[in-house]
């Protein structure tokens, strides 16, 4: 299925929706329109994203279809309308979705296997293959914006040119810097847990594949996570303070912010925003790791197979992968797009050039997660107290 030989999209906006209406799917009256229920969990920037900018652009160029962007973030939110939908596709019936956003393609368990989810590599999309390889998690799930845990760094006192760029240099940097380095503690913000997830690897030959979620064993845990406590126990003296950590992302982002620091690890949409709001000045520099990167992650979204309006479906999914969308990800919400950056304007290739990260890495969760808290306040921060 071609872009041409699919029908012509619009939106429609949600003014003056009260909430208990605005969880409920809505289905068009009348033949001539076709509503289409795309479900979020995600936080307000990205619903409004969705409702604010993907809405009239879609409306300029496409009309017969309106797009009804639905909030579920309580009542068992985005999981509850999929195994809804997994319970409509056994029984033959209307799944009343046509997307989620933001969600596990794994889910709910047996999802795949069962064909909940349409297979979008094999789906015709003509943008599907513009698609970073980075971000592919699985075909029954797109990605369509990215974040990633970069170094967010002053340039009035780091040149640029002489920024970090791989572990080893990050590592002798802040030696050589003592007090102008901090991250927040693991478990309280993603960009010091994918830190000291990044000091884990390095540990371990900067091989990901050595943590997977089905192969968690509690002796090989503490053999492969120790490498790298014992790398982040050597930095303290030389972190800001003597070794004193943020209370989370955004406290991270204020300790560069008012100057008491000149780099953190920082979500790269949050420090975006940061810059955009005026929080960061604008001589904030970007620094990715391009030995290994300090992590990232790409929301994905799925489609059902069993929605009666999948060619509508389909469509607006191709056009979230648009050069348009994609611009406006960076932009707008200061994400990254999911498509290769080779396919975006040459303004954003070369603002964006010290961040493309050329790997990406995926960290399990679960025990894994709580092994890594754990023996990072054990063996890191002893003096620290979890609460």
């Amino acid at each position: 299925m071609r872009r041409r030989d699919i029908l012509q999209l619009g939106l429609v906006g949600l003014g003056g929706i009260s909430m208990g209406q605005l969880l409920r799917p809505v289905r068009a009256f009348g033949q001539a329109t076709t509503t289409l229920n795309l479900y979020t969990g995600s936080d307000s920037n990205i619903s409004d994203f969705l409702a604010n900018t993907v809405k009239p652009a879609f409306e300029r160029v496409h009309s017969g279809v309106n797009v009804n962007v639905v909030i579920a973030r309580e009542g068992g939110g985005t999981q509850a309308m999929a195994e809804r939908a997994l319970a409509a596709l056994r029984q033959g019936a209307d799944p009343q979705m046509e997307m989620i956003e933001s969600f596990d393609p794994f889910l709910p368990v047996g999802a795949v296997d069962e064909g909940l989810w349409v297979n979008l590599a094999e789906a015709g999309l003509e943008n599907y293959q513009k698609i970073d390889p980075l971000w592919l998690q699985t075909p029954h799930g797109m990605p369509y914006r990215g974040s990633q845990v970069v170094l967010a760094y002053d340039t009035t006192r780091l040149d640029p040119a002489d920024a970090p760029r791989t572990w080893e240099q990050l590592e002798t940097w802040i030696r050589d810097n003592p007090g102008a380095f901090t991250y927040n503690r693991p478990d309280r913000g993603g960009s010091g847990g994918n830190f000291v997830r990044r000091a884990i690897l390095e540990a371990n030959g900067r091989d990901p594949s050595l943590f997977r979620v089905d192969n968690f064993d509690e002796a090989v845990a503490a053999e492969r996570l120790s490498g790298g406590f014992d790398i982040l126990a050597g930095l303290v003296p030389y972190l800001f303070d003597g070794g004193s950590y943020a209370a989370g992302n955004t406290q991270s982002i204020q300790l560069l912010a008012n100057g008491a620091v000149t780099m953190v690890p920082a979500w790269s949409d949050q420090a975006l925003q940061a810059v955009s709001l005026g929080v960061l000045p604008e001589t904030t520099g970007f620094m990715q790791l391009q030995d290994l990167s300090l992590g990232g992650s790409s929301p994905q979204a799925v489609v059902p197979t069993n929605t009666p309006n999948l060619e509508h479906a389909l469509a607006l999914a191709d056009f979230m992968l648009s050069e348009e969308m994609q611009v406006a990800v960076v932009e707008e919400i200061g994400g990254f797009p999911a498509v290769a950056w080779e396919h975006l304007p040459a303004r954003l290739q070369e603002r964006f050039a010290d961040v493309a990260a050329t790997s990406v890495f995926s960290f399990p969760g679960g025990d894994w997660a709580a092994a890594v808290t754990d023996g990072w306040y054990r063996e890191v921060a002893p003096n620290i107290p979890r609460d």
